[in-house]
């Protein structure tokens, strides 16, 4: 692995752990096992490391996704899927982490591709909300932009509330209760 990559990767991983104000420079450097001289040569600045760091978990993210969305199996197994595939509830949501930084928050282009991820995620629900409505699967009274927007609050909100409690059990349990809300949308007329 070259410079540049320990850096992002490096960036990444302390931008989970710490957020983006917790992250030195110095605490970046020491852990990529890089001179000052080093990332400076690749990058600007910390918010230039930062935004690579940001742009690459968001594509880490977006794979994903697509990969829980784009599998076998119906549209509300394919939900099913993406709210309960394993994942490191306590450590808290990577994109969604970077939301209660105050210094990421106040810079537009630090913000721009989380906020780009969410709606990504957001679009991309709706997608598979439509195929199921467009299936059959789901009823076409089921407004999806909604639907959509709820989905994603109970798992970002199930995340909080199971750091909040030390505790994964309330995200799984948050999940569960919107499974099967969205298993009560099933259209009965099929």
């Amino acid at each position: 692995m070259d410079t540049r990559e320990r850096l992002v990767r490096c960036t990444q991983a302390l931008l989970w752990e710490r957020g983006y104000v917790g992250t030195s420079p110095a605490a970046i450097q020491k852990r990529a096992g890089v001179g000052q001289g080093s990332m400076y040569h690749h990058f600007a600045s910390k918010s230039d490391l930062a935004l690579a760091a940001i742009q690459r978990c968001s594509l880490q993210i977006r794979s994903l996704v697509e990969k829980q969305f784009a599998g076998d199996g119906t549209v509300y197994e394919r939900i099913e899927n993406y709210l309960l595939s394993e994942r490191k509830v306590l450590r808290g949501c990577q994109i969604g982490r970077l939301t209660q930084d105050p210094d990421i928050r106040a810079n537009p282009i630090l913000r721009q591709p989380v906020e780009e991820t969410f709606t990504w995620v957001r679009c991309r629900m709706m997608d598979i909300l439509q195929e199921g409505q467009a299936s059959g699967e789901l009823s076409p009274q089921l407004d999806i932009e909604d639907v959509a927007e709820m989905i994603m609050s109970v798992l970002q909100g199930g995340i909080v509330l199971a750091l909040a409690a030390g505790d994964e059990r309330p995200y799984y349990r948050a999940c569960k209760g919107m499974l099967s809300m969205l298993n009560l949308a099933k259209n009965q007329e099929k």
